[in-house]
C-alpha cells in the first residue's frame, strides 16, 4: 500500500525519490519508506511534503489514509 496520490504528484512533478528527500532533508530509503507506507508519517512531514507541491496536508495524505482505515475494519 502507497500514499497514492504523494506518487502520482511527485511524478506529475517530474520529481524522482532521491529529488524528494533532499528537498525534505531526509535520506532517499527514508522517503521511500515513507511513500509506501513503511515508516509511520509524521504531521510535520506531511506538512513539509505538501507545502512542495503547494497542497495542505490533508488534500494529499486524508484520502489515502481514510481507505486505509476503512479497508482495515472489513
Amino acid at each position: 500500500m502507497t500514499y497514492n496520490k504523494l506518487k502520482k504528484m511527485r511524478k506529475k512533478n517530474h520529481y524522482t525519490c532521491l529529488q524528494m528527500s533532499q528537498k525534505l532533508g531526509i535520506s532517499k530509503p527514508f522517503y521511500c519508506q515513507l511513500e509506501n507506507r513503511k515508516r509511520r508519517l509524521s504531521y510535520e512531514m506531511a506538512i513539509k511534503i505538501a507545502a512542495i507541491f503547494k497542497m495542505k496536508p490533508d488534500s494529499l495524505f486524508y484520502v489515502d489514509y481514510t481507505k486505509k482505515e476503512s479497508s482495515n475494519n472489513h
